[in-house]
């Protein structure tokens, strides 16, 4: 398709350009189409009038003349000739938040990649969340091997964005959450606990003040997410032995304004986490509990430059959050809000829990007028999923930000078109976490595409929660399914390998344990040798067809640091298979007259699934892959 651009487009040509990378289209003056552009003040943001070959696209921001543009070509390789469109803006900051601290740093290549298809989506921004991955000069353990970037990367990265009209705002942490770089002995003079900062110490806010300098100096952007989320540790380890106890909360002020004091030195918005604030508000220590009051004095106490951002990412309830957006006006600024696309602590992106959620906190958002409103993609225990994933629900909160009301089909329409994918096929992935025993639409949250894949063979911690469900089939048809909806020439296919090849290790494995457990019982010989010697083995090959696949999809994606983590759980699997296989033989053979670990009787791992329609939850790899000593927990500093 040949485009022959009039009027003002000179200040997103370059946007255009490089569009061509997941476009096909090229701008020349003997063109199929022409389009007149031009920047506009008018009530609707968007405006499209084409017909017959000519149109015209009136664009308020630059990001909206994206969106346009992509959407003119859409319709127009439908075949449409005849077309107008109005969208108004609900939001004024609409974006992602991309997780770059739980190992998976994005390459800058695999970044560029993301912001094209922000840009056609129609996004005015986008966070960057990291704790200790952005490069401290004056702190060489900063980020130490764990593929921070660079000041130069992130202006590289700021650059990139800005040409289509995205606002690149760094978030990091400036009070817990810093566990990756307080673990080394370097950094045991700013440490109070494991993750939190030592409070009322020089050595502290001299390093903030580095820490905020070196995070917002490389974009263009005057805001700076600035964390200080879930700090329940506060003042509770070397600061309690030197200082005595002080209240969290009036700790927790005294740090924000000092905190802000190095924003304001530097020109800077600040925004934070609110859940702290209303946590030490509500009489059960609830974080975000709808029959919360605010006390006066943590209204007073609450310095009034700082925007208060609440999150929320499983309430289904759009009462929920009305009271709680109510709650935060009570520190005379409009909140900002996050949710979430489920793509953590999981194999899955859990899209039904995910996309109820998220149009009840949209809705609310418009009725609040929250103007806003960012979407998080985490990476919690690894980042075994991906941000690619969860592009439909960037897509469901793009589609929000346009229209009052969400239009399911253009949704679907849309995602096809700047993502290459269907949304079908984004949806089947939420199946990996919905076997036998889960109810549809997994809104209760388990996870068993993570953990049926690492528990022991031996051990079977989940066996319980799985018993006389049939688990190898519905594994085995998912993985058919996955594969024939696959297209290798669609640009984005590659992340349904892992998806695929992870089916088909569950077909067998999910329900190993179990059969394992009831051959030993029934002193069944023939069956255990079976299991053994043929089902094991094979699973093991299956096993390496999915870790190559997983590294492969990694590697293409993000910088190597953190790949190990992944890496070595995937060798633990396979050796404690390994393991399996012998101890059965040697059983088998006369060698051992037990096998301990069959001899153990089956627990749930949580008590109350055995009377709920869910598998259950768990959140970390080392409570999966044994409920033995995995590592010393240390105190708390």
């Amino acid at each position: 398709m040949k485009i022959k651009l009039t009027g003002d487009f000179t200040e997103v040509l370059n946007g255009i350009n490089e569009l061509q990378k997941n476009i096909q289209f090229e701008i020349s003056e003997s063109a199929d189409i022409e389009l007149i552009c031009k920047r506009t003040q008018e009530e609707h943001d968007i405006s499209i009038v084409y017909e017959n070959g000519k149109g015209e696209i009136a664009y308020r921001h630059i990001n909206q003349f994206f969106r346009a543009f992509s959407m003119v070509i859409e319709k127009v390789q439908k075949g449409e000739t005849d077309f107008s469109i109005k969208e108004k803006g609900q939001f004024k900051t609409v974006g992602p938040m991309f997780d770059v601290s739980r190992n998976a740093v994005m390459r800058q290549d695999s970044f560029y990649e993301m912001i094209r298809m922000l840009a056609m989506m129609g996004f005015n921004s986008a966070m960057l969340y990291m704790e200790d991955t952005y490069e401290v000069k004056e702190e060489p353990y900063f980020g130490y091997m764990r593929g921070r970037y660079s000041q130069e990367e992130l202006k590289q990265l700021d650059d990139y964005a800005h040409q289509f009209g995205i606002e690149l705002i760094p978030c990091i942490q400036t009070l817990a959450h810093l566990e990756e770089f307080l673990k080394w002995d370097a950094a045991y003079r700013y440490k109070d606990t494991r993750g939190a900062l030592l409070l009322e110490s020089e050595e502290t806010y001299q390093l903030l003040t580095n820490m905020i300098h070196s995070a917002s100096s490389p974009f263009r952007s005057k805001r700076i997410h600035i964390g200080m989320d879930e700090a329940e540790e506060l003042g509770r380890g070397i600061f309690l032995n030197k200082h005595g106890y002080k209240p969290r909360f009036e700790l927790m002020a005294k740090h924000l304004d000092s905190v802000l004091q190095i924003t304001d030195e530097f020109g800077l918005e600040a925004v934070m986490w609110s859940d702290m604030f209303l946590k030490l508000a509500s009489e059960t220590g609830d974080r975000y509990s709808k029959t919360t009051e605010i006390p006066d004095y943590i209204i007073e106490q609450t310095p009034e430059q700082i925007q208060l951002m609440y999150w929320q990412y499983n309430a289904t309830d759009i009462d929920h959050y009305r009271q709680i957006m109510e709650q935060h006006k009570a520190f005379n600024k409009k909140p900002a809000f996050a949710g979430g696309i489920w793509i953590w602590n999981t194999f899955a992106t859990n899209y039904q829990l995910s996309l109820q959620a998220s149009n009840a906190a949209l809705q609310a958002c418009k009725e609040k007028e929250v103007e806003d409103v960012f979407v998080t993609l985490w990476g919690d225990d690894g980042m075994e999923n991906n941000p690619y994933t969860a592009l439909l629900g960037l897509q469901y909160y793009a589609e929000h930000a346009y229209t009052d009301e969400l239009d399911e089909e253009k949704l679907y329409e849309r995602v096809a078109f700047c993502t290459g994918i269907s949304a079908e096929k984004y949806l089947m992935l939420n199946k990996l976490d919905t076997p036998p025993g889960v109810e549809e639409g997994n809104l209760e949250q388990t996870n068993p595409s993570k953990f049926l894949l690492w528990q022991d063979v031996l051990l079977g911690v989940f066996d319980k929660h799985i018993e006389d469900l049939n688990m190898d089939r519905y594994y085995e048809e998912l993985a058919t399914q996955i594969q024939h909806s696959r297209n290798k020439a669609d640009k984005l296919d590659y992340i349904f390998e892992v998806p695929e090849k992870l089916s088909r290790v569950l077909a067998l494995k999910a329900g190993i344990g179990v059969k394992l457990k009831a051959a030993y019982d029934k002193q069944d010989q023939a069956e255990l040798n079976k299991i053994a010697n043929e089902i094991i083995p094979e699973i093991m090959t299956r096993v390496k067809e999915l870790r190559s696949a997983h590294r492969y999809q990694w590697l293409k994606m993000n910088r190597p640091f953190g790949w190990e983590v992944i890496d070595i759980r995937y060798g633990g699997l396979l050796n404690r298979l390994d393991t399996a296989t012998m101890r059965v033989n040697d059983y088998l053979n006369g060698e051992i007259d037990v096998i301990d670990e069959l001899e153990q009787e089956r627990l749930y791992y949580s008590p109350g699934v055995k009377d709920s329609t869910s598998l259950g939850w768990c959140s970390y790899y080392y409570r999966m892959a044994s409920p033995n000593v995995f590592f010393h927990v240390l105190p708390i500093y």
